[in-house]
């Protein structure tokens, strides 16, 4: 049975008066305006039509902040929880790769290719410099989750990385990374920028990508190689940060 009142008509309620008895932050007044908007027509919706009898149902935008409520705060806790499992008891890192702008049509008409490629070359990219002794010289591991919308809903393929702060020496020893730094991720974005420009260059030669209505001015070698230039002059998003595990 659906309560009679909910988080958000709570803090439509008490927010105001909330607000002038305590100092809430940016980042709470963030998260109080998502609840309140959320499934609203503040944050607009679409429209679903029946093509047989013309029923028409509007569906209200959810905020996707992960501390509301009806955004699957607890199916998003029992997921980590499920995830903290499977990690090591060691500190980890948090690593995001975004592929730029300019390969979203791509992406769309090939993305079991292309995000395969997206997991495969960062983790490649991870690997390589984790094991280069002028920064840590091990082996390491990488789990990661491939995300495909913004916050915004708008098309933004990303990835993001939990990569432990260490990884196994030749001789089986477990070596720390610094507190605060694992790889530099400058090289780190131009190694994975490399990599994936290289692939593209590949697939395209051996016919393996498709290319079609939006796609179709890149079928050619110098359509392709025009974008591809574009690409390595580009500066990829690569970040990392402590992550919340």
């Amino acid at each position: 049975m659906r309560p009679r009142y909910e988080v958000a008509d709570v803090l439509r309620l008490g927010a105001e008066a909330c607000q002038t008895k305590h100092r809430l932050s940016g980042r709470q007044l963030k998260i109080i305006r998502n609840i309140q908007d959320c499934r609203t027509s503040a944050l607009g919706g679409h429209i679903d039509a029946c093509d047989e009898c013309g029923h028409i149902r509007i569906s209200y935008n959810s905020c996707r902040n992960s501390y509301c409520p009806k955004c699957q705060s607890m199916a998003r806790e029992e997921w980590v929880e499920k995830r903290r499992a499977e990690l090591l008891p060691v500190k980890y890192f948090h690593f995001v790769f975004t592929l730029p702008s300019e390969l979203h049509d791509i992406i769309r008409y090939n993305e079991r290719l292309l995000y395969g490629q997206l997991f495969k070359l960062a983790w490649q990219s991870l690997a390589e410099l984790v094991k280069d002794k002028r920064y840590l010289g091990v082996e390491s591991g990488m789990m990661a989750v491939l995300h495909t919308w913004g916050q915004n809903l708008h098309y933004h393929p990303h990835l993001h990385c939990l990569v432990p702060a260490g990884g196994l020496a030749g001789n089986g020893k477990w070596i720390k990374s610094r507190k605060n730094y694992l790889v530099p991720v400058k090289a780190l974005s131009t190694l994975f920028r490399a990599k994936y420009i290289c692939y593209l260059r590949q697939a395209h030669k051996q016919g393996r990508l498709r290319l079609e209505g939006l796609c179709a001015q890149w079928n050619s070698y110098e359509g392709m190689n025009s974008l591809l230039n574009t690409l390595y002059n580009k500066n990829w998003v690569v970040y990392a940060k402590r992550a919340f595990l």
